[in-house]
């Protein structure tokens, strides 16, 4: 049986390689207090005055500087047929997980960002992004919005669900990446309940909806926690 990298009883935060600033990661250490570097991610985590607990990928983007700075912290993993956002998930052992670079830099990466969400859904993961934050869906959901907020689902695979507090309700339609998508729906009640008959949707809400989330997703979460102290000066 093989061991995770990382293990916590508090949530983790994920940093990637995309651009990423003081005050997001802040936001997301108040919440996820231990920080966990994608490869590269390293590097900003350290620009921004942060050392990771622990850098997990294949090391081909960690600078020189950030190797020697975060020497007994770095794990290898340097196998090519997974990104380095897949080598932390598998890796890491938490409560929930908060990334951050994931979106908002490279179309490619982000889209294998998305791929990941949905393939490592066991594990809640919310990706925050520049505008939103976006989550695998489990099979039900619960969430406590605003009436009139944006709401957009999008499938990356075959996927049927039903939805309540929706100005478009989504029962008997077939979602797919090919197909029909959920983008630009709209919040009309203050509870929105959701349930799908596989995995593959994506949630997207407005950013400053993170913390309805991860009261849907976290069992016991009860809201942030404090933020850590800088490490790297």
């Amino acid at each position: 049986m093989n061991h995770p990298i990382v293990q916590s009883c508090e949530g983790v935060t994920l940093l990637a390689g995309g651009p990423v600033t003081r005050r997001d990661l802040r936001l997301a250490l108040a919440r996820a207090p231990r920080l966990v570097a994608a490869d590269g991610g390293a590097d900003s985590a350290l620009r921004l005055g942060f050392a990771p607990d622990a850098v997990i990928g294949d090391m081909d983007s960690l600078s020189a500087a950030g190797r020697q700075a975060l020497a007994g912290r770095i794990h290898h993993l340097p196998e090519q047929e997974t990104t380095d956002f897949d080598k932390c998930l598998r890796n890491i052992h938490a409560p929930f997980v908060l990334a951050l670079g994931g979106a908002g830099a490279r179309i490619d990466h982000g889209l294998a960002v998305m791929n990941v969400l949905v393939r490592r859904a066991g594990l809640p993961c919310l990706l925050l992004g520049p505008q939103d934050v976006v989550f695998a869906a489990p099979a039900e959901l619960t969430l406590r919005l605003a009436v009139g907020e944006r709401f957009s689902l999008f499938p990356l695979g075959a996927v049927r669900g039903e939805s309540e507090g929706l100005r478009w309700p989504i029962a008997g339609m077939d979602f797919a990446p090919d197909a029909r998508i959920g983008t630009s729906n709209e919040v009309t009640a203050p509870e929105v309940r959701l349930t799908f008959d596989t995995p593959g949707m994506l949630v997207i809400l407005p950013r400053r909806r993170l913390d309805a989330a991860l009261s849907a997703l976290v069992p016991g979460w009860s809201g942030r926690r404090g933020p850590r102290s800088s490490r790297g000066g």
